[in-house]
């Protein structure tokens, strides 16, 4: 979806499950998210991490890699 959409995305990776994604403010100013190595560690704790900050930033959906 790039700049245009609101996306966040995990993807596993040796174990560890990364977070990358992006959104509006409500400003219209672009906000990013990339994954705290402390939420990296499990699929549970990198999903909570990613589901707080999709709420606050209005991403519908969050997308699940676990195999490339």
């Amino acid at each position: 979806m790039g700049d245009e959409g609101r996306w966040l995305i995990i993807e596993a990776n040796d174990g560890k499950f990364y977070g990358t994604g992006g959104s509006w403010k409500r400003s219209g100013e672009w906000v990013g998210y990339g994954s705290l190595s402390e939420d990296d560690v499990s699929l549970d704790a990198a999903l909570a991490a990613a589901h707080q900050w999709a709420a606050k930033y209005d991403v519908p959906t969050i997308w699940v890699q676990l195999a490339p």
